[in-house]
């Protein structure tokens, strides 16, 4: 068996094949349930393209486990589906759903989803399907694939999955939760990671499915790391053991544990690693450092001092101050989990001394004030756990905590209505069709609390609903009321509609059955008993009609408003806390013939392109800030010279011509000479080449350990999995011209995805010599060999601009390269496939022979 990660699109999309479902799988069976998280990482993974954050972490699905069919021929491969059917048949409904979503708008972006990822274009009957499911499924499944509709059958899952990605598509076209259907699209095809595991012909499929299966308690993500982090203390695990993770696990469960480890993850920085890639993203972050036993007992001692943190979330009683105290519990009662990367950052600033216990409480206000003032307004919630996930990575330096918490919650993309809002949400939102109900209830027992009654009611104790004091089923008496205020265009039942529901209609009480759909004159009679403030008002008041709704709606927005605190005004955008020095140091350091993007310049500080564009626009005196452009290579139509004495001057095309920047036909930037994120990192990275110059580079014969496959092995073994045969053949025949030259070929010890180095000199000896490209495996998008012109402007002969721009021009003259000359101080790619043409693999290896001459003749002229 073999197993390699791929995205969706790698998996699916490519020559005509097909997935077929064995009939010994179970019919397609995930539930609403199952739909709703799938999307919910969908959209997620979309705002992540939306704001440009490309190289955030992508979201793992599962794995999908492949057998040779026992129909498979060689023109047209079938596979069978040993595992991953429920991924691979939602995944293709919602784009089916997609496709027919955008078919009247977009025609031709409908045939293209329909042929790229659903049909065998050129097959027919079932063989046009490239993903055949099993017997039972497949005339539904058929029906809308081929988008005839006619034979849908209520209740099936197939159907159900469709209608679900239909009715969230619409939802999404929303213009107050904006998402571009495309973005969804390449979040599912683009953005979604499966392990593909492929079993050999001779293997027992039947075997494969019976271990897949078999139930069985798997580890945590927190016994993953424990078992990791005390593998790794070989002399101090008893004692650290014994002294901190010992109370700590008798603090805490194993799943509060886990939330504890994500969120020392969150506090630390890395507000986008997702829970369950909690154990990868924690070892990587301990194997990139270098961490030894000191590190690693400190990292263990720090859990232990913030599991009393933690322990105050969870168990609001133990928190000694009694605001904190209270505050803790409103947020508890209101199912606030997604605050806790803020609050725990408040408790740990308030130990070390930067808060006391009433400005933390303060905090907490604006904390709370976030959530109930979204909640009344109707704001969406699904940002929320990215908008607390940021807060200690996005907290200002230049104030306060308190202080700098509410600014970073009033930034603009927080979405924290202000009073006005507030206000006309109380009057019209029907508040009781939003939120969870023990958060309609909870803003309820606060606003009744906001009376300050000598004898307040024991909540705790007391059982009390929501009311509503108009009906929800008027009786005549309630609807004659009510034909007195309508107006002429508006019936009594529809006034009832549009204000049964809103706060001023609504109350806590512990007799909700006796008030029932009483008259109001009943009603009176019961709430004046009542303990409770705001029902003796209602109970003093006449009558109880749209006026008097909006009346009390009024004073408890006072209350509302008195009670959470308002955002502040004229705060921009939320941004990380960051030295926009870098982005002047990287734009100053843009080689002639380049230009950027706001979103590669965004992406590579961590910022949004908006907040980029306004810093550029407003900040006079950063060299080549003409150069940062759209996406498309256009200038914006925003754009301004920041400095008035260049008002004057040439318009910014002149200016990027005269920067060597070239122009298409449509009068486009050049796409080639644009530098992405990665190549404006490069830039700031140094000339230092740390991966074949340093202990894990081994020749490509070398195993590490009797009896593994060796690095080259594993080398081909990736490139196979992604490239063709003819290109793997063009690979093996140039590493044999190389060897053949004199050179060796070296090895990197990566077991994800590896790589080979062209090596010149002794073998092991001082220096390592020189390479002049590094070959990657695709995983999962082809083979590239990176040009590494910025490693070789620090090493003789290549020190000489000339010799490496010599070296470009030779790349260039391979058929579909054309690399800039500002990539000279980078490291372009050069797809492996290319090297499939004869006339290509003949102009490489001359290119790598006058390398090799210019080498060997250094120091001789």
């Amino acid at each position: 068996m073999q197993a390699k990660e791929a995205l969706f699109a790698d998996l699916v999309q490519g020559r005509a094949q097909q997935f077929q479902v064995p009939l010994y799988q179970r019919t397609y069976s995930w539930t609403e349930k199952h739909l709703k998280q799938l999307w919910s990482d969908i959209l997620e993974q979309a705002g992540l393209l939306e704001s440009q954050e490309e190289k955030a972490s992508t979201h793992f699905l599962g794995s999908v486990v492949l057998a040779p069919s026992p129909q498979n021929d060689a023109t047209f491969p079938r596979w069978l589906v040993v595992d991953g059917q429920q991924r691979l048949t939602t995944l293709s409904l919602a784009l089916a759903a997609i496709r027919d979503h955008v078919a009247d708008t977009a025609p031709h972006q409908a045939q293209r989803i329909d042929e790229q990822y659903l049909i065998n274009k050129w097959n027919s009957g079932h063989d046009h399907l490239r993903l055949l499911p099993t017997q039972a499924d497949r005339p539904q499944f058929a029906a809308h694939i081929r988008g005839r509709l006619t034979e849908q059958a209520a209740g099936s899952g197939v159907a159900t999955a469709y209608a679900f990605f239909r009715r969230k598509l619409v939802e999404a076209d929303d213009p107050a939760a904006p998402q571009d259907v495309f973005r969804i699209e390449q979040a599912i095809t683009s953005r979604l990671t499966l392990v593909a595991v492929t079993a050999e012909p001779g293997d027992n499929v039947h075997r494969i499915f019976e271990s897949l299966n078999n139930t069985g308690l798997k580890l945590s993500q927190a016994d993953l790391l424990r078992n990791y982090l005390f593998m790794r203390l070989t002399t101090r695990g008893e004692h650290v053991y014994e002294t901190y993770w010992l109370p700590l696990q008798n603090s805490l469960s194993n799943d509060e544990l886990e939330q504890l480890m994500w969120l020392q993850l969150v506090l630390d920085g890395d507000d986008r690693v997702r829970r369950q890639d909690l154990y990868t993203a924690q070892q990587k972050r301990f194997e990139k450092s270098g961490t030894g036993e000191a590190e690693i007992e400190a990292y263990i001692r720090e859990l232990h001092r913030r599991s009393a943190h933690f322990r105050r979330l969870l168990h609001p009683e133990e928190e000694t101050d009694p605001a904190i105290r209270a505050a803790l519990r409103r947020l508890d009662a209101w199912q606030a989990a997604v605050t806790y990367p803020a609050l725990m950052l408040l408790f740990d600033r308030r130990e070390r001394g930067e808060l006391d216990s009433p400005e933390t409480a303060r905090a907490m206000t604006y904390i709370e004030s976030f959530l109930v003032r979204r909640m009344i307004c109707r704001v969406p919630t699904n940002n929320l756990n990215r908008i607390f996930q940021a807060v200690p990575g996005q907290l200002p330096l230049d104030v306060p905590v308190t202080e700098g918490l509410h600014r970073l919650l009033s930034s603009e993309n927080r979405f924290w209505p202000d009073d006005a809002d507030l206000r006309d949400k109380i009057r019209t939102a029907p508040f009781y069709q939003y939120g969870r109900w023990q958060q309609r209830k909870l803003v309820l027992q606060r606003l009744e609390e906001s009376y300050g009654h000598p004898e307040p009611v024991d909540f705790a104790a007391a059982q009390l609903t929501v009311e509503h004091v108009m009906p929800q089923s008027p009786g005549d008496e309630w609807l004659r009321v009510l034909g007195e205020e309508a107006a002429d265009d508006e019936t009594a039942e529809e006034l009832h509609a549009r204000f049964q529901h809103t706060l001023g209609n609504l109350t806590l009480t512990a007799v909700n059955s006796e008030l029932s759909n009483h008259p109001f004159e009943r009603k009176q009679d019961l709430l004046h008993g009542s303990h409770l403030e705001m029902n003796r008002r209602i109970a003093a008041t006449e009558r109880w009609g749209v006026r008097e709704i909006l009346a009390r709606a009024d004073e408890l927005a006072d209350r509302a408003i008195a009670l959470w605190p308002a955002p502040l005004r004229g705060v921009g955008r939320a941004e990380r806390s960051r030295d926009w020095q870098l982005a002047h140091q990287v734009l100053a350091a843009l080689p002639h013939g380049t230009w950027t993007s706001y979103g590669d310049l965004a992406a590579f500080l961590g910022s949004g392109a908006q907040a980029v564009g306004n810093h550029l626009a407003n900040t006079p005196g950063v060299a080549n800030a003409y150069r940062v452009l759209t996406s498309e290579g256009k200038v914006s139509d925003g754009f301004r010279w920041a400095a008035p004495q260049d008002a004057g001057s040439d318009d910014v095309r002149a200016r990027l011509a005269a920067d060597g920047v070239r122009f298409t036909a449509t009068g486009a930037a050049d796409p080639a000479q644009r530098l992405t994120a990665d190549d404006l990192a490069a830039l700031l990275a140094g000339t230092d080449d740390d991966r074949a110059d340093g202990e894990d580079t081994a020749q490509a014969g070398t195993a590490e350990a009797p009896g593994e496959e060796t690095r080259a092995e594993r080398f081909f073994r990736q490139l196979a999995a992604d490239d063709s045969p003819e290109t793997v053949e063009a690979v093996r025949a140039l590493f044999a011209h190389w060897e053949g030259l004199g050179g060796w070929i070296g090895h990197g010890a990566g077991h994800v995805t590896t790589s080979a180095y062209l090596m010149l000199g002794e073998v092991g000896g001082p220096g390592r010599g020189i390479w002049p490209m590094t070959l990657y495996p695709g995983a999962g998008r082809g083979g590239t060999a990176e040009v590494v012109f910025q490693y070789l402007a620090a090493r003789e002969p290549f020190t000489d601009r000339a010799l490496r721009a010599e070296l470009l021009s030779r790349l260039n003259a391979l058929d579909g390269v054309d690399i800039p000359e500002g990539k000279l101080e980078l490291r372009p790619n050069i797809r492996l496939s290319l090297l499939e043409k004869d006339s290509n693999r003949e102009l490489l290896t001359e290119t790598l022979t006058w390398f090799r001459d210019r080498w060997e003749d250094r120091g001789t002229s």
